[in-house]
Formats: structure tokens, C-alpha cells, sequence
């Protein structure tokens, strides 16, 4: 059943440009968030998606005009080894972007990269692949390449979608972990972006991550119960809960960084619990804002239906609902405060036309 509402599509396309001589490619330091389970990548394996990575890291060339590209010669290794005459003859590439294809650094920048992704256990996902997700494949605008950290076969899984407001409300930030880890339990994947508020506590009750402050509370029996003003660099702790779940976490930026900083050890935890971060961007790409209303695409893509957990009247989270809605995704809503700038737009969304939960089952049996 989709729940479907009166809101404008919209369709972004982001442009990327590669950031050259990033000082985080000539580390030798051991990433901290190397896989403890599984198979450690080999330089093989990577070196096999040379020119999936390759064809990533083109500035000013959007997976649209990367689609055409493909369809027109099959493969990036076919495009990396076009002259410059061939490639102006494909419609909607210009004097610039062919410039960029035929750039030898940028060809030259790919070893580096392997380099780094095999130290660091990064993988790329190319839209040919099995573990690409299917149903992200089948929307209109989806990455022909996905950098993956983690488990990769979870992709293709049930999942939802929790978005909601960074400045989130105590009552928010409670429903996004009682839903994340209700969810989670019944064997539902949790996808957000990472962010902090709502993303953040959907990506907590999932994978049963407790977070405590500087002078921590007596602990909580119950896993979804809220802990005020976590802080998640300082006095960590894992609740070795038998139930926890699978996150996924899309980011706005490259695989090289976590953003923000503060959800470093969360992440660290989602891809120890079996979970794994994406992102269509290449090592190097800073968090620009540019960037997230792209990201958000992947989020509602890859879901069955995404959870709004509070929104503003004006709130970047009413971008995905409109990828969601153009996605045919259904769209459900936890009702908040009426009296409370965060729950303007939720309580609109419903009004509207989108389901009102307040409990995970009503979710669970609408994907299902």
C-alpha cells in the first residue's frame, strides 16, 4: 500500500570534483574501522574495479551522463580508453567534461585510491553488480557506483528508511531508537544518513549501541530506553544485546571520513554489528551541502518506505519524502507536539496524506 501526497518532485543531480593530494591518502596509519568479520579485501579484488573507480572519481559528470556513457560503449574500461573525437560525438558531454575524461592525473590518482581502499577494507559496488540493491537500481537517478564499508550482502534486505530533524527533541530522539530497534528485531534493515538527532538514534536502537555522558546515569535494563545528551566520542559502551540489528548509513561525503566527527565510534559499531556505510562519492570528497539532497535519493532508494521522526516546516528531511514519494515509497509518519517548530512538518505530511504510526508493527506489516 503506498501513501502518497500532494508535494512537488523534485530530481538533483550532483557534480563532484575530486580532491587532489588529500594528505588522508598518504597515511599509514591503520584505519580504525577495519573489519573485525569477514574477508579482509585484497589489492585483487579492488584492482578489478579499477575503472568503476576511475569513472567515479570525473568531475562535473553525473551518473545520468555516466548512464549514457555505458550504454553507449558497455563498460568504463571501454570510456577510459576513448579519444577525445569518440567522445564528442555522445550527446550532452561538452569541451569540459571530455577534458576531465581524458585527464591523465585523474588516471594516474586511481592506484592511490586501490591503495587506500584495500588498506582500509573499502569496497565499490558498480550497478552491474549482485550485491548493488536491486530496488535502488530500478529508480530513476540511481548511482552507477556505490564505495561500501561493510557487509555488502545486507544491501538487497528488507530495510526502512528513519529520517527526522538533527535538532531533535528528547520525544524524537526516543521514537527514532524505540523504532530503529523494534525494526531492527524483526529482522528490518535501518537506513539513514548518519546524521545527528534522528539519524543518529534510528542507527543507535538498531545495532543496540548505548552511549553514555560524563557523569553517566545508572544503566538501563531496557535497550530502547532514551540516555540524555549523548556523547558519543567520550564513555562509550556496547550493549551485548542478543537482538541487534543491521544499520546502513548513506553519507554525503567520502568513505575516507565519517561526518559528522562526533559518530565516529557509532559507525565503527554499526559495521562491527554486521551493518556497512555507503556513499556514491569518492575518497576525498568533503561534506559539502551540495552534496546531501543527492545522498537522500539513496536513502529512499534503497528502502521500502522511509519513517519521518520530526521535521520543521522547511526541513532538508521533506527532500527525501519528495525522492520517496517520485520513488514510489510508502511514506509513514510519527505525529508529534503541536505546540513544536519540529513537528510542523510531520503533522502536515499526515494531513497530507501519509500513514500515522505509533507503532512498529503498523510498519512492519505494511513492507511485508
Amino acid at each position: 500500500m503506498s501513501h502518497k501526497l500532494n508535494r512537488n518532485m523534485s530530481k538533483n543531480e550532483v557534480n563532484i570534483e575530486m580532491t587532489k593530494n588529500d594528505k588522508k591518502y598518504e597515511t599509514n596509519e591503520t584505519c580504525p574501522y577495519c573489519l573485525k568479520k569477514g574477508k579482509k579485501l585484497k589489492m585483487t579484488d579492488v584492482r578489478e574495479k579499477k575503472y568503476w573507480i576511475w569513472l567515479s572519481l570525473i568531475p562535473n559528470l553525473g551518473s545520468k551522463k555516466k548512464q549514457e556513457l555505458l550504454k553507449r560503449y558497455g563498460s568504463p574500461e571501454i570510456v577510459y580508453h576513448l579519444e577525445e573525437k569518440e567522445l564528442s560525438e555522445v550527446k550532452g558531454i561538452g569541451e569540459k567534461t571530455i577534458k576531465n575524461i581524458l585527464d591523465k592525473s585523474i588516471k594516474d590518482s586511481v592506484e592511490k585510491h586501490m591503495e587506500y581502499m584495500t588498506k582500509n577494507n573499502i569496497n565499490i559496488i558498480s550497478i552491474e553488480d549482485e550485491e548493488y540493491p536491486q530496488i535502488l537500481k530500478e529508480t530513476y537517478d540511481p548511482p552507477i557506483s556505490l564505495y561500501c564499508k561493510g557487509d555488502s550482502s545486507i544491501l538487497n534486505q528488507n530495510s526502512i528508511a528513519i529520517v527526522g530533524c538533527r535538532e531533535a527533541t528528547e520525544y524524537g530522539k526516543s521514537a527514532a531508537k524505540y523504532f530503529g530497534y523494534h525494526l531492527a528485531k524483526q529482522n528490518v534493515n535501518i537506513v539513514s544518513g548518519l546524521a545527528k538527532g534522528v539519524d543518529s538514534y534510528a542507527h543507535i536502537g538498531a545495532t543496540c549501541v548505548e552511549m553514555k555522558r560524563n557523569n553517566p546515569p545508572k544503566r538501563e535494563s531496557n535497550p530502547h530506553k532514551m540516555i540524555n545528551n549523548p556523547q558519543i566520542s567520550s564513555y562509550p559502551h556496547v550493549d551485548n544485546c542478543k537482538h541487534c540489528g543491521k544499520a546502513i548509513a548513506v553519507l554525503g561525503n567520502g568513505l575516507d571520513m565519517i561526518y559528522p566527527k562526533e559518530n565516529e565510534f557509532l559507525a565503527k559499531q554499526m559495521i562491527e554489528k554486521g551493518g556497512t556505510i555507503l556513499s556514491e562519492y569518492p575518497l576525498g570528497t568533503k561534506p559539502d551541502k551540495m552534496n546531501f539532497p543527492a545522498r537522500n535519493r539513496i536513502i529512499s532508494g534503497m528502502s521500502q518506505g522511509i519513517l519521518v521522526i520530526e521535521a520543521k516546516e522547511k526541513s532538508g528531511t521533506l527532500i527525501t519524502v519528495d525522492f520517496a514519494l517520485e520513488q514510489g515509497r510508502d511514506v509513514f509518519v510519527v505525529p508529534g507536539n503541536i505546540n513544536s517548530i519540529y513537528s510542523v512538518g510531520t503533522n502536515r505530511l499526515i494531513q497530507q496524506g501519509a500513514k500515522l504510526v505509533t507503532h512498529y508493527s503498523e510498519i512492519f506489516s505494511e513492507i511485508l
